[in-house]
């Protein structure tokens, strides 16, 4: 055994001569336990509350969606569809149409993106499962419907199926310059709501769907589309279809992953993460800092040890690395203990959720907090550890040990 680690780990757990320096070791351990647990779990939380947000969005956004790179819409006869609904992995191809509206229902007014969309946008969409009143229908015969956010819904008093009160879109007209009545300077039609879906507030309140024949028809539109919404089988790699769908469109269109559609969010998302680490990171250096109190008691307890040692041939730089490895024993103790028990508590709240989101917490999504574990944030947790554990322990070392070393070592010698 390495003999450096030797004794320091027989100074880690043996009793000393002065009981305070077992509960100052006590002390250091249980801060750098707490800070490293905290740590852990705080992470976790974010983790679980990012893969939250990310599958909201996933439900109403596509793997890929396709644009022009200048202009707004383009002409879907004139797109690659046939070569892009071949590649392997495709399972989904959407033509949209989206553009500003104004709704009225009744006596209320509520301005929203319209989204226009095909038949095919339907078949395998997740959105389907956010239903919270009624049933996803766009089309049936010559009535055309809608499927609206749960606040546009709510903004307007909307009643689902109400066949004696439509609901009334307005657009302007593309070919009007002044606005003289409604009639002339706004094209006009009428839905039927037949479902409300609840995603994110974001979405809730600003996105109506719509056929794409009646989009299409408001606009004045015959075969333009506003983009291409892909959706793909969860085994493929969303890159390489990605690339795939890039070379078959060509530069003047832009082809964009779900990160990219939310590429603003997910970097929020990351950085507050990471504020967070460093904030609680501070926290931690305060903690394991305990160390260099706990390891200068320890220096001025086994004086008599380090004559001994001396006397036996120990050099300097040995009986430094004595005491180096005793605080890093002290912050490695703490913080693999500090590792466990967040991982256990972070286990506990995925398996029982007791940690509740507040006292009404069916209002919410979910009704308690999200944990994801990711190795990655032990690793990182763990390196923080290891590089503040080896400055607490260097401190003490250099300008204790060393001074002790150089004018004390000969007098404990003739004291003995």
């Amino acid at each position: 055994m390495n003999f450096p680690f030797y004794i320091a780990k027989r100074y880690l757990f043996s009793k000393k001569s002065h009981n305070i320096i077992n509960i100052i070791s006590g002390i250091s351990v249980a801060g750098v336990t707490v800070g490293t647990m905290a740590l852990i779990v705080v992470l976790s939380v974010f983790n679980g509350f990012e893969e939250l947000v990310k599958s909201l969005f996933n439900t109403f956004n596509p793997d890929l969606v396709i644009t022009v790179k200048e202009g707004k819409t383009f002409n879907a006869l004139d797109f690659p569809h046939e070569k892009i609904k071949n590649i392997p992995g495709i399972i989904n191809y959407a033509e949209v149409v989206e553009e500003n509206a104004l709704l009225k229902y009744k006596t209320e007014q509520y301005i929203v993106t319209l989204k226009g969309v095909n038949e095919e946008y339907l078949v395998n969409n997740p959105l389907d499962t956010m239903l919270i009143d009624g049933d996803f229908i766009l089309e049936n015969n010559d009535y055309n419907y809608t499927v609206m956010g749960y606040l546009v819904a709510y903004n307007l008093g909307i009643k689902i199926n109400d066949f004696s009160n439509p609901l009334q879109v307005y657009v302007p007209k593309r070919t009007k310059r002044r606005l003289t009545s409604i009639d002339q300077s706004f094209n006009s039609g009428s839905l039927i709501p037949s479902a409300v879906f609840s995603v994110q507030q974001e979405i809730d309140a600003k996105y109506v769907i719509v056929p794409i024949r009646f989009a299409r028809k408001l606009l004045d539109y015959t075969n333009e589309v506003t983009s291409i919404e892909i959706r793909l089988d969860s085994k493929i790699d969303p890159d390489i279809i990605q690339q795939e769908v890039q070379q078959l469109t060509g530069d003047s269109f832009v082809v964009k992953n779900r990160f990219q559609q939310q590429e603003l969010l997910y970097k929020i998302m990351k950085s507050e993460k990471w504020a967070i680490f460093i904030i609680l990171s501070f926290i931690l250096i305060i903690a394991v800092f305990n160390v260099v109190g706990s390891l200068s008691m320890l220096i001025l307890d086994k004086r008599k040890d380090i004559a001994v040692l001396f006397s036996l041939g120990a050099n300097e730089k040995l009986i430094k690395r004595i005491f180096l490895v005793e605080g890093l024993l002290i912050s490695f103790s703490g913080a693999i203990l500090g590792l466990v028990l967040g991982y256990l508590l972070c286990v506990l709240q995925i398996e029982y959720g007791f940690i509740k989101l507040g006292s009404d917490a069916n209002s919410f999504i979910i009704p308690y907090y999200p944990v994801k574990l990711y190795f990655s944030d032990f690793l990182a947790v763990f390196s923080v550890v290891f590089v503040i554990g080896m400055v607490a322990a260097w401190f003490p070392v250099k300008q204790i040990a060393n001074k002790y070393l150089k004018h004390r070592l000969s007098d404990n010698l003739k004291s003995q």
